[in-house]
C-alpha cells in the first residue's frame, strides 16, 4: 500500500462509506472506489464487506487501522509543518514535562513566550522520568524538562534551574511554624510519604536516612499530587517539590522550606542526535526566568 491507498482506506473508515471519503477528499467517489479495491487486491483480503447499509470493516480491517491512524498522523504533521513553511511562520514545540511543572511552570513559560511569539504552536504532554527517552526515541516529543537525566542514552542535558523540598500542611496544623523547618521538627505530627515517587521522593528518603529521621504515618502516597489533596483534607503533613506546593497553595495551606535547604536541579533533555533549534533556545531561556522567580 502507498500513502495514497492509505489515506483512501482512512477515509473510508472513518465515515463509513465511499461516498462519505470522497466527500472528505474532495474527489469522485468512483476514484474512491477504484483505489480502495487497488488496496484490497495488493494485500490480498477484504477490507470492508459490502451491504445495502453501507461498508462494514473486516477483522483484518480494524487490525490495520490502528497501524494506518499512526501514519496519517505523521502524514498530517509533516503537511502542517509544509504549510508553515510555505507561510514562514514559526512553527511547532513539542514539549514534555513532569506533572509538578506542567502545573504553572511550563504554562506560565508557555504563555509569556506567546506573547511575543504569536505564530508558534505548541504541543504539550505530561510524562514520568521513565518515559523520557523512549518518548523522545519514538518523536512523541522534542524536548524533556525533567529532574533527572537518564543515565543512559545518546542525550544532550541542559540546565534551567532548580527546586527545592518543602514542607506542604494545613495552617491549623503548624500555626506557628518558623520560617523554615527541620525534619526532626516534623516527628510530632501525622506525615504523609511520597518516598517512593521519582527523584525527588528518592532525595527525601536519602536525606531521612542520612540525618537519622524516622517520620510515622499510615499513609504512603505515590504521587505528590495525592500527597497535597490528603494534606487538604487533614489527613497530615507532607514534603514534596516546590512546583507542587505552589499550586496548591489555598486557603489554609502553607508551605515553608526545609532546613537545611534540600534543593535538585531542573533539566532540559533533547536527543543528541536532533539539535535543538532557536526556537527551543529561546522557549527555554523563558522558562529559565520563570523558573528563577520566588
Amino acid at each position: 500500500m502507498n500513502l495514497r491507498h492509505i489515506e483512501i482506506f482512512h477515509a473510508v473508515y472513518v465515515n463509513g462509506s465511499v461516498s462519505g471519503a470522497a466527500r472528505a477528499l474532495n474527489v469522485s467517489q468512483p476514484s474512491v472506489s477504484k483505489m480502495l479495491r487497488h488496496a484490497e487486491s495488493l494485500l490480498g483480503f477484504p477490507l470492508f464487506q459490502r451491504t445495502n447499509g453501507g461498508l462494514i470493516p473486516t477483522e483484518d480491517a480494524h487490525a490495520l487501522f490502528g497501524e494506518v491512524r499512526e501514519i496519517q498522523d505523521r502524514v498530517h504533521g509533516l503537511r502542517e509543518a509544509g504549510r508553515n513553511l510555505r507561510r514562514g511562520v514559526g512553527g511547532t514545540l513539542r514539549v514534555s514535562a513532569l506533572p509538578s511543572l506542567a502545573l504553572d511552570a511550563i504554562p506560565t513559560a508557555v504563555a509569556r513566550f506567546l506573547h511575543k511569539h504569536r505564530d508558534v504552536r505548541f504541543d504539550l504532554q505530561t510524562l514520568h522520568h521513565d518515559e523520557v527517552l523512549r518518548k523522545l526515541h519514538e518523536r512523541e516529543t522534542d524536548l524533556a524538562i525533567a529532574y533527572e537525566v537518564p543515565p543512559a542514552g545518546p542525550v544532550l542535558q541542559r540546565w534551567v534551574g532548580e527546586g527545592e523540598l518543602v514542607v506542604l500542611y494545613r495552617e491549623a496544623d503548624l500555626p506557628d511554624a518558623p520560617s523554615s523547618i527541620g525534619l526532626e521538627q516534623l516527628g510530632g505530627s501525622p506525615f504523609i510519604s511520597v518516598a517512593g515517587s521519582g527523584p525527588t521522593g528518592r532525595l527525601m528518603a536519602a536525606e531521612l536516612e542520612q540525618r537519622g529521621v524516622t517520620l510515622e504515618g499510615s499513609v504512603s502516597a505515590r504521587t505528590f499530587y495525592m500527597a497535597a489533596a490528603l494534606v487538604r483534607q487533614g489527613v497530615g503533613l507532607t514534603v514534596v517539590d516546590s512546583f507542587t506546593a505552589q499550586a496548591c497553595l489555598g486557603p489554609g495551606m502553607a508551605m515553608r522550606p526545609l532546613r537545611p535547604r534540600v534543593a535538585f536541579d531542573i533539566h532540559a533533555v533533547s536527543l543528541a542526535s536532533r539539535p535543538l533549534g532557536a526556537l527551543a533556545d529561546e522557549f527555554l531561556k523563558v522558562l529559565k526566568q520563570v523558573l528563577d522567580t520566588p
